[in-house]
């Protein structure tokens, strides 16, 4: 055994709060699940289940994946999709508080830092919904968890179960990479430097990689398009995301919180107790240089807060006084912010600090107005009619609302629905579109453009389909095969 490492005591787990505290999180998500409609998002995620591959345009396989298991078993219906999502809120609220364990907190501090995890605005925003997000934020802890296990127990052989977890990320989201990267910059400034030495991390990162491999191979084969992707993110929303990144890191969580997570990271750097543990100190700042940088969204820093959360929690739950009612404010103000709980029309309430909110509103109302478009359209041509859509969100909508309408499957160029195929070159026209108001006129591939209507969710919310255009065109300027590459886009 190195002299880096000591063996520190930890306390019990306790089982029987923690997983009260997660069940009571579990319970309130499962009983806003079915509040509002899909997400956009989640819209998307139903059709990619219908087509599984190890790969797509934007994401790797598992959220697809976890969509279709999900809706198969439970129903497909918001509340039946969104199980997974529950599930894995559930899990991270657990994680979080053994993590609070490793790191010398006994049986109040992990059940504080459970109940911190459980009320933060962003953990239940990303719990209500499917989407990488919610399984990302998984991975990370996770690993996170099984990292810092390792570093206090010295066991090498973690470094494998370390790569399995790292493995299984990249198969939601490759943004765990980021944190593999932090984590071992940040081990290699500070130490235990040892723990990178001998067999056992070059068999992690085997596994890692083999757990990876066929999505990576997908990606290659396809010429890397999630670059692209996650060059036009940064194009599109970089400034943006770099003024936000201050405001966004105090928000996330809670404001109330953040005294302490920096206190976390305080006494993950100062404790001489916590040494083997320093590295997740700086591994935060290395990563948030890293998205501040690339222009990343501001949330990828967040299960690196959770961490230093935990951390805190241990000297937080000193002062309990102080603690549980933050704790209470903070779950209430973060149900009204990131759960549908005020009426669908008073979302505009919140729309402004959370947009997911009114992304779940307005689909069903969307496929009506299509559907009274279509009805303009001779039963003579809708044999060669085809709807198509500008963006994802519209063509899941359409899909999933559309079909209960009797409407016809929709197509769209946008991220994975253009590899998905475009229409037949027989389908001459008419052709029906849908887009947002002031996205990219895509009429100018068709001819004989009429305005044929727009959507109104009848709420009045202020969300990116409010408004859209529906125009009703002659047909294609070209055969649908050759105008394909003009209409695909990625952002």
């Amino acid at each position: 055994m190195s002299a880096t490492y000591v063996r520190a005591e930890v306390a019990s787990f306790a089982a029987a709060p923690v997983l009260g505290v997660a069940a009571a999180v579990a319970a309130v998500l499962t009983v806003f699940s079915g509040r509002y409609g899909f997400h956009r998002d989640e819209l998307y995620f139903l059709v990619a289940g219908d087509h599984l591959a190890w790969g797509y345009v934007d994401q790797p396989p598992l959220t697809p994946l976890a969509a279709r298991l999900s809706t198969a078993v439970f129903g497909d219906t918001p509340s039946g999709l969104r199980v997974v999502a529950t599930l894995a809120c559930a899990a991270t609220v657990v994680v979080v508080a053994a993590i609070a364990r490793e790191l010398g907190g006994g049986r109040a501090a992990q059940v504080l830092a459970a109940a911190c995890t459980a009320v933060s605005g962003f953990v239940l925003a990303v719990g209500h919904l499917v989407s990488t997000a919610t399984f990302d934020m998984l991975a990370w802890v996770v690993v996170c968890w099984l990292l810092l296990r390792l570093l206090r127990t010295g066991d090498r052989r973690l470094w494998l179960a370390v790569g399995a977890a790292l493995g299984v990320g990249m198969q939601n989201k490759y943004l765990v990479a980021l944190l593999a990267f932090a984590l071992l910059a940040a081990l290699l400034a500070t130490g235990p430097r040892d723990v990178l030495r001998g067999r056992w991390p070059l068999a992690g990162a085997a596994v890692a990689l083999a757990v990876a491999l066929p999505n990576l191979w997908w990606q290659a084969a396809h010429g890397w398009p999630q670059l692209t992707v996650a060059g036009g993110i940064s194009a599109d929303d970089g400034t943006e995301n770099r003024i936000l990144f201050v405001p966004q890191q105090i928000v996330f969580l809670s404001p109330v919180f953040v005294p302490v997570w920096i206190a976390g990271g305080l006494r993950l750097w100062r404790d001489p107790a916590l040494r083997w543990a320093r590295a997740f100190a700086p591994a935060y700042l290395i990563l948030a240089v890293v998205v501040v940088a690339s222009g990343g969204k501001p949330y990828y820093c967040l299960p690196l807060l959770l961490v230093l959360l935990a951390a805190g929690c241990v000297t937080a739950a000193s002062r309990p006084r102080a603690m549980w009612p933050a704790v209470a404010v903070t779950a209430v103000v973060s149900a009204l912010i990131s759960l549908p709980v005020l009426p669908p029309g008073e979302v505009g309430v919140v729309n402004a600090v959370n947009k997911e909110q009114g992304e779940q509103i307005g689909w069903p109302e969307l496929a009506v107005a299509v559907d009274q478009a279509w009805s303009g359209v001779p039963a003579a041509d809708r044999p060669r009619a085809v709807i198509f859509a500008q963006n994802y969100g519209e063509a899941g909508a359409l899909a999933y609302h559309g079909a209960i309408r009797g409407l016809p499957a929709p197509y769209s160029a946008h991220m994975g629905f253009a590899d998905w195929g475009p229409p037949p070159d027989s389908a001459t026209g008419p052709v029906l579109l849908v887009r947002q108001v002031g996205a990219d006129p895509v009429e100018r591939h068709f001819t004989g453009c009429e305005g044929a209507g727009h959507v109104n969710n009848g709420r009045d919310i202020d969300n990116e389909e409010q408004d859209a255009v529906i125009v009703l065109c002659t047909g294609p300027k070209e055969p649908w095969s050759q105008l394909w590459p003009s209409l695909r886009h990625y952002y």
